[in-house]
Formats: structure tokens, C-alpha cells, sequence
């Protein structure tokens, strides 16, 4: 049976093929008939708490002055804020709105790791970022009020950008598609297709779904990291094939052949590479807050209920010995293909109804998660 598209007659697969990470997408009516979780208040709300990543962002009218602040706010700080031309963001609302899992899950057609967090803007007349670009995918959703989306242009770090405004404004920049978003209406963007979004009268709350694109720089510094701290001290780089160079200042092919072998001998270990992407792409996008619990409450009773904490990020692999491993907000957690339906249900859908006693081994795993806040049970709630 295919499954439901939010894109409407376009189907997931066709949305895959033809535009993801290709071309824009508009869908009017994506999120029609949705009820979203958070409004206006209740955003500005999350601006104030001190665990929240929020800015907000005043230009003047020409769009030529910028401002950006950070949160934690007051709530005086909203009360004096102009009438037009201003912003406030706040990050990973996911983290902190359970409710939010239901849009979440809209997108999984896309591999739960890859999702990065739910960022929800709200503006005045007038407001916005100006025009920029991202380095990731991201779906753009219209919870309430329009915004007008200028699209157009690839760019990249060597575009040219405004030194002067602490914001990245592309000052050379050309829209080649326009379009106004009514309340349900979705738009898909590709990396580094340049946009910008202005509030078409108050009342703009704008959804942005957006997913971890890790730089080529960050993926090599984190493996070698990664192998750093596992390798012992006396590998060394060994030439016992050494023959006596007509030239001694020189770097000749058969020490680079010996240095590419080197590396590659751990890059064509699966089961490694394996082991630190799962730890790297499950890691918590704010580690400092992330705790573990001294001891677990629950006894994990038959009919208990488990549920994927907010923002927490599982996925798991299977390994070339026949074993699997859970990665789990930047952990790594051994088991066997028995409890596999068990992780599957748990990584895929974010939540696990006990409708048996857990094996000794289940109940292992499960633990582990309590313990490190990666899941919760409803008991505790």
C-alpha cells in the first residue's frame, strides 16, 4: 500500500527522486486540516526560560540596520517591541513540546538521525531574516498569518555577504520565485538555495523541520577523534620495505602508498565507522543538559508504556559478527537479534507498550535508557 503523502498528489518516492536536494517545492495545503502545538504565546513563553535557544532579530524598514538579540527575555521586553519589522526564533521547540512529536513524525520518510530540530519564528509586519541561505534541508510551514518566500540562487562560503550586520545578509541576491504562504501551506528547500521570508502582516508564526548535515571538515575531525582516542601509542608509521633513496629529501610514492594504506585500513573497518557515526549523529544537540538518572522508578510492568524523551535521538545498526548496536544520544548499546523488533518499535516510532514481560536482556537495555534519559515511562509521569 503506498503510504500517505503530505505532498498531496505528488508521492514520497517522486518527492525523493525529484526534489530532494535538487529543487524547491511548494505544497499548498500540507498541513490544512493540522493542529499545530504552539502558538504566539506560548513561543514567547519559551523565550523566556533559560534552558531555551531564542534570538530576536529588528531591522528598520529599509532593511538595511540589523539587530539581534538573545534570549533568556522578559517579558517586558516583548511589550516594548516596535509595531513592524521584527522577529523572535526559538530553537529546538521539539525539546521542550511534546506535543510537537505528532509534526515530527510527518517526515519519516526521511531517517529519524538525520532530523535535526523544529525552530518556530514568529514575526510582525515586516519581519524577517533577510535573505540568506542554509546548508541543510528544510521544510518551511505556515502555522499561521502569510509570509511572502523570495527563492532563488545557489550560494555557498564564497558568496558575497554584508561584513556589518550580525546577521549573514547576501547583499548581491535576486529572487526567482515568489510565493505567499497561507496558514497550512509548505515549502521545501534545498541546501544553499538562497531565500528570504517576510511577514505579510502580523500574526506569522512559520514551522521550519530542519535535518543534520554534518560538514565533510566535522565528519574527519570527529572520526579522527574518534580513532585518537582508541589507538594505542606504539602504532606507529613503519616502512620495512625501505630501500635507499636516490634522493633523500624527498617524499617519494611508496611512502604516500604506505600512509594511504594506513588510513585505509580503518576506514574499511565497517563495524568502526559504524560505531562513530551512530555516536555522532545520536549526539544531544545541547549535551549540557542532558542527565542521567541515578535510579529508575519504574519496574517495567506489563502494560507500561515507554516513550522516546523529547529530543532525544536513537538509531541502530547491525554489525558483521551478527550482533546489532543501539546508538542512543551518543551512546552505544550492545544486543542481539531477539530484541531487535523491541529496538526497531522503539528507534522507528518513538514509543514501546510492554504487552509482555521484558527478557533479562530486554530489560538490560531498557534500563540503560532510562538511566541515561534517552526514554521515559508513562508510570512516571
Amino acid at each position: 500500500m503506498e503510504q500517505t503523502s503530505i505532498f498531496g498528489e505528488l508521492s514520497i518516492e517522486q518527492f525523493l527522486a525529484e526534489y530532494w536536494q535538487k529543487k524547491p517545492l511548494l505544497v499548498r495545503g500540507a498541513f490544512a486540516d493540522f493542529e499545530f502545538p504552539v502558538g504566539a504565546d506560548e513561543l514567547a513563553g519559551l523565550a523566556c526560560e533559560e534552558e531555551v535557544e531564542s534570538r530576536l532579530i529588528l531591522q528598520d524598514a529599509d532593511g538595511e540596520q540589523w539587530q539581534l538579540e538573545h534570549g533568556p527575555f522578559g517579558e517586558d521586553r516583548f511589550t516594548s517591541l516596535p509595531e513592524r519589522y521584527w522577529t523572535l526564533l526559538v530553537q529546538a521547540v521539539d525539546h521542550w513540546v511534546p506535543d510537537a512529536q505528532a509534526l515530527m513524525e510527518q517526515f519519516d520518510f526521511v531517517p529519524n538521525w538525520r532530523l535535526d530540530d523544529l525552530m518556530i519564528s514568529y514575526a510582525a509586519d515586516g519581519g524577517g531574516v533577510g535573505p540568506h541561505y542554509d546548508n541543510y534541508d528544510v521544510f518551511l510551514i505556515q502555522a499561521a498569518g502569510c509570509r511572502r518566500w523570495d527563492v532563488g540562487g545557489l550560494y555557498g562560503e564564497d558568496s558575497p555577504r554584508r561584513p556589518d550586520t550580525p546577521v549573514m545578509i547576501l547583499p548581491e541576491w535576486q529572487a526567482e520565485q515568489s510565493w505567499q504562504l497561507q496558514p497550512g501551506d509548505m515549502l521545501y528547500l534545498p541546501p544553499r538555495v538562497g531565500h528570504n521570508g517576510v511577514a505579510a502582516g502580523d500574526g506569522c508564526l512559520t514551522y521550519s523541520v530542519g535535518f543534520r548535515a554534518p560538514a565533510h571538515s566535522e565528519i574527519f575531525q570527529g572520526f579522527s577523534r574518534f580513532l585518537a582516542d582508541r589507538l594505542a601509542g606504539e602504532l606507529r608509521y613503519a616502512d620495512p620495505d625501505l630501500r635507499r633513496p636516490q634522493h633523500p629529501g624527498e617524499i617519494d610514492d611508496r611512502a604516500i602508498e604506505r600512509l594511504q594504506a594506513l588510513m585505509r585500513q580503518y576506514i574499511d573497518q565497517p563495524d568502526l565507522l559504524s560505531r562513530w557515526f551512530g555516536e555522532y549523529m545520536t549526539e544531544p544537540k545541547y549535551p549540557e543538559l542532558a542527565t542521567d538518572q541515578a535510579s529508575i522508578n519504574s519496574p517495567l510492568r506489563t502494560g507500561e508504556s515507554l516513550y522516546r524523551s523529547e529530543g532525544a535521538r536513537l538509531a541502530y545498526r547491525r554489525q558483521s559478527d551478527g550482533g546489532y548496536l543501539l546508538f542512543a544520544d551518543g551512546q552505544s548499546h550492545s544486543f542481539n537479534e531477539a530484541e531487535l523488533p523491541l529496538v526497531q518499535q522503539l528507534a522507528d516510532s518513538g514509543w514501546l507498550e510492554l504487552n509482555a514481560a521484558p527478557s533479562a536482556a530486554e530489560r538490560k537495555l531498557l534500563e540503560a535508557l532510562l538511566r541515561q534519559g534517552s526514554i521515559y515511562s508513562d508510570l512516571d509521569q
